[in-house]
């Protein structure tokens, strides 16, 4: 297992055990982690699972391709150096991954 700590905008932390190879979308979107959308399933159009990852997590989980890094420049709240699509974020077994949701998705 993997464990995934979502803080949301308003400072509210969510800890949830992901299963490895899922994305850190799939994780938040199927136990129902606020501020997560995901309204494309993942399929990398639409930007609705923006997060600003933790410096802690940045070396884990590197930075976007670049579609990823086209795509986040449609977000509903500007892109930061941190921001990534966490559609795109895999899980790898025995991690655990910090990140925070901005306060807007759509």
């Amino acid at each position: 297992m993997s464990t995934v700590i979502y803080t949301a905008d308003d400072g509210i932390v969510t800890a949830i055990d992901g299963r490895p190879g899922d994305s850190i979308m799939e994780t938040a979107v199927r136990n129902g982690v606020p501020g997560i959308v995901g309204e494309c399933g993942g399929s990398l159009s639409c930007a609705t699972c923006h997060v600003f990852v933790a410096e802690e997590t940045r070396d884990l989980v590197g930075g976007p391709g670049d579609l990823e890094d086209e795509m986040l420049d449609g977000t509903a709240v500007d892109r930061r150096d941190e921001s990534r699509l966490s559609c795109q974020i895999k899980l790898q077994d025995g991690c655990e991954y910090h990140v925070t949701t901005p306060s807007d998705q759509i």
